[in-house]
């Protein structure tokens, strides 16, 4: 139990460094495009989808694990690679740049979340998962706030590429330093090697909400800033202010978001947000005021963090444990085969139609999700399969 406390520790501190790094990409990314590369629409939303990538092949994960021994010494690797990619894309001059620095950034990022979850529920109950996940994303979040606040000082100023530059820098400096506590974190772990036949037919539901929770995810986060910023005229300094507001707001809610799914169930919570969604894609969709479209994106924000329901439905309905791992990677690679494909085919839908269709076809995402939770049943946590922990 000591030996997982740590764990638990290790991974929330890498976990706070990399939300970090990537708080910075997100906040400046649509500013960078638009103001200092000048690109439209289409254009972001090819970038977005080619981002999408090493989300898409994050089953290779399980590989990278085979070969450097644990999950812990891949995610280490990747805190400093998304260190690497920010500085890349600090550095852009051009399109092509810019998707080879927005590519090295997504290979840190997802290969890291791809470990993060299964870890965490490999030396977690079923009972406290759902509020260590909401810890996790909790730390995150404040993670979050502090990359924004930092922003919001350093926009002043800095150009975004200055920003992007220093940031990259801290982010090495730190994953570097927390380097060898990774490696002894996870050697006192027990590990789970991954069952031959971990796809499986009882895993249906589980695969179908990753697939359609990661389509609406990704509509939103690159279509609802970029709207800001494009149609509203949102500066670098504003965008900072709004996720600052938002970091704040998680961190606060998502502790009590995992205690909410713990007392109410996976399935109730869910049906409240793909409810709840649904509002937020019309109110976008239909809605030309800046400050409630604002208002919008910080729930938008915060409803994101209610997937840590769907990962506790996961650990409880897992056949063995040696099944998370690689659903987990799976559950990425499920998420992000319509995230490669949403983000250009949005881009090209607002450009031949109108602005608000990439968010009807998020409220139709929601509408669809919300009648799958009908068959979301969770076993009871003492008869789940690490009940004896």
């Amino acid at each position: 139990m000591k030996d997982h406390r740590k764990t638990i520790q290790t991974l929330f501190i890498s976990n706070a460094i990399l939300m970090f790094g990537f708080q910075v990409w997100r906040t400046v990314f649509n500013n960078l495009a638009v103001d200092d590369l000048g690109l439209e629409a289409g254009a972001v939303g090819a970038i977005q989808s080619i981002r999408e990538i090493p989300g898409l092949v994050a089953f290779l994960f399980v590989l990278a694990v085979t070969l450097l021994g644990s999950e812990m010494r891949v995610m280490r690797v990747n805190v400093v690679l998304l260190g690497i990619g920010l500085i890349l894309t600090g550095l852009v001059q051009n399109l092509t740049m810019l998707i080879v620095g927005t590519l090295v950034t997504s290979v840190g990022f997802h290969f890291f979340t791809s470990g993060s979850a299964a870890v965490l529920l490999q030396v977690t109950t079923p009972a406290k998962a759902p509020t260590e996940l909401g810890r996790l994303n909790s730390l995150g979040a404040l993670a979050s706030v502090v990359a924004t606040l930092g922003i919001f000082v350093a926009a002043l100023v800095l150009s975004n590429r200055s920003i992007l530059t220093l940031s990259g820098f801290l982010v090495i400096l730190a994953g570097l330093a927390l380097w060898p506590r990774m490696d002894i974190a996870q050697s006192h772990e027990h590990q789970h090697k991954p069952a031959r036949e971990s796809v499986r037919r009882e895993y249906w539901l589980y695969y179908a909400l990753t697939f359609l929770m990661g389509a609406r995810r990704h509509i939103f986060t690159t279509f609802a800033i970029f709207l800001l910023v494009r149609i509203h005229g949102m500066t670098t300094w504003q965008t900072a202010l709004l996720f600052l507001v938002n970091g704040v707001v998680s961190f606060l809610a998502l502790p009590q978001l995992g205690r909410l799914v713990g007392h109410f169930g996976e399935q109730r919570v869910l049906v409240l947000n793909f409810s709840c969604i649904l509002l937020i894609f019309l109110g976008y969709a239909t809605i030309d005021q800046p400050l409630i479209l604002v208002l919008l994106f910080t729930l938008d924000n915060l409803f994101i963090g209610f997937m840590l329901a769907l990962n506790s439905y996961f650990q409880k309905i897992a056949v063995v444990p040696q099944d998370i791992t690689p659903n987990m990677s799976l559950g990425q690679s499920i998420s992000h085969v319509a995230a490669v494909i949403i983000p250009v085919t949005g881009g090209l839908m607002w450009e031949a139609f109108d602005p608000a269709m990439p968010f009807l076809v998020g409220a139709f995402i929601a509408l669809l999700s919300l009648a799958l939770t009908y068959w979301l049943h969770v076993p009871r946590p003492e008869v789940a399969w690490c009940s004896a922990d």
